[in-house]
């Protein structure tokens, strides 16, 4: 799915909830994100368009918060908690992903298979 800022995007979503697990004074996800507005498009290796520079779902962590809530590896992030994450530089979406106030993550999604 292509992105063009100031377009409107159509897309079908899935809500994903992750409670975090705490490790010591971490709170873990459990899963890694690829992309940005500040990164090559053209490398990351789960966008099926190269243009795109939306934020991606690169790894899960087996048995993590994230695999236990169905994320996948591909899924695009739409939202964070409500946050747009269509236009975000990748170090913007991992603060906004990794709020150490935040017990519950929830992710708007599109993935291929919706």
């Amino acid at each position: 799915m292509s992105f063009v800022p100031g377009k409107p995007v159509t897309a079908v979503v899935q809500i994903i909830e992750i409670q975090k697990l705490r490790q010591g004074d971490n709170l873990i996800l459990g899963f890694s994100i690829g992309g940005g507005i500040d990164q090559d498009p053209g490398q990351n290796p789960v966008s099926e368009d190269k243009s795109d520079m939306g934020i991606y779902v690169t790894r899960i962590t087996p048995g993590g918060p994230a695999e236990v809530a169905d994320l996948r590896v591909g899924d695009k992030i739409m939202q964070v908690n409500g946050w747009d994450m269509t236009v975000v530089t990748h170090d913007q979406a991992r603060k906004r992903l990794t709020k150490k106030n935040e017990k519950v993550v929830r992710l708007l999604i599109t993935r291929k298979s919706l």
